[in-house]
């Protein structure tokens, strides 16, 4: 039987979390993928981690949409491992990852798998050279039949599924370009699909070894993916132990670390930042109110962790030449936990590259 503080202290030293510097090699996060949403996405992600992220280029890292349809961050030279790690399990579960697309395509006798294939052949055709979003979606549209496609009303305009077109990208061996907004796809140099993701790309076992321990439906619910499939993939080398009452696993190589785990430092992460996106948010934030303050439906905040726990939500004010962090904490913070926030809100704005005028701590 473990506690929660030993869950999350473990999580903070697997994801790393508590290091001062570290290297695209050895960040542990990139092997399952670094969310890139918003302003303090992937780079402040791995800036939290210890790398420095000041010179970060296309050359060493890659864009990919993955898991969720989600852009997520990997190292290039992972890209063959990468690509077989976040493909489908199945045709069901082609069809559950791209929602209310698959039930025209069953309609017509489509199957999913086929559909992703059918939309990868004719992206990867269409991106000869960098090419916006909206161009690669308009030159589909008029190469794809029906089933594909869907009447936007917002647009007034008809446009091929967005899951599928999401997930059949990599499949077709095309990355996005960074900082593009609109999204740039462009062909991955030299793209070859590996046969298979190996241990260190599987996305349950890097799951287990960065959110765990954890059991098949969060997993299942993190990859959106049917719980019957990734049960047929679980791991043989697991052992059981009990959180909260509630059975899951861990990999066995890691259970000494979770009964030694000691957590120390503090955080801002951000809103969509791996540590986050455990599907187990009872362990994380016991408290429903919290729990609701830090995952609204829209307009996430980021959240403050202090020693292994979180203990607040903080969101960037930026007004002209002015930005204010505004921290809320969930406890009375000690002067030391205080002035730890700051100079992390004095690092974030060192990454946003402006001035930080305060920090306001609610009372």
């Amino acid at each position: 039987m473990v506690d929660r503080r030993q869950v999350l202290n473990f999580r903070v030293r697997a994801q790393q979390l508590d290091r001062d510097q570290g290297t695209l090699a050895d960040t542990a996060v990139l092997d399952i993928g670094v969310q890139n949403t918003g302003p303090d996405g992937a780079r402040w992600a791995l800036a939290t981690r210890g790398v420095d992220v000041t010179a970060l280029s296309g050359e060493e890292v890659i864009l990919l949409w993955t898991v969720r349809g989600a852009p997520h961050l990997y190292r290039r030279a992972d890209v063959g491992h990468v690509v077989a790690a976040v493909e489908p399990f199945s045709d069901a579960d082609a069809g559950k990852r791209i929602y209310d697309a698959a039930k025209p395509l069953k309609a017509a006798g489509i199957a999913n798998l086929a559909a992703l294939d059918e939309v990868a052949t004719h992206m990867r055709a269409v991106v000869t050279r960098p090419t916006v979003k909206g161009d690669v979606s308009g030159r589909l549209a008029t190469v794809l039949p029906e089933p594909y496609q869907r009447f936007c009303r917002p647009c007034d305009a008809t446009h091929v599924y967005e899951m599928p077109f999401r997930l059949a990208a990599a499949r077709a061996g095309l990355e996005l370009e960074l900082d593009t907004s609109p999204p740039v796809l462009r062909r991955i140099t030299g793209f070859r699909r590996a046969a298979t993701p190996g241990d260190r790309f599987d996305v349950i076992r890097a799951y287990l070894r960065l959110l765990g321990p954890a059991t098949p439906k969060q997993v299942a619910d993190y990859l959106d993916a049917p719980l019957k499939d990734v049960k047929a993939r679980w791991p043989d080398d697991v052992i059981e132990v009990t959180v909260d009452g509630e059975a899951r696993s861990l990999l066995a190589a890691d259970a000494e670390a979770l009964e030694s785990a000691d957590a120390r430092g503090t955080r801002l992460l951000g809103p969509f930042d791996l540590f986050l996106q455990a599907k187990d948010r009872t362990t994380l934030v016991p408290d429903t109110a919290r729990a609701k303050e830090l995952w609204p439906v829209l307009g996430r905040p980021g959240a403050v962790l202090v020693d292994g726990d979180l203990v607040g939500t903080w969101r960037p004010r930026k007004s002209g030449r002015t930005f204010t962090v505004a921290v809320q904490p969930w406890q009375r913070l000690s002067d030391a936990a205080r002035r730890a926030v700051t100079a992390q809100a004095e690092r974030l704005a060192a990454h946003r590259s402006v001035p930080l005028t305060a920090v306001d701590f609610a009372s």
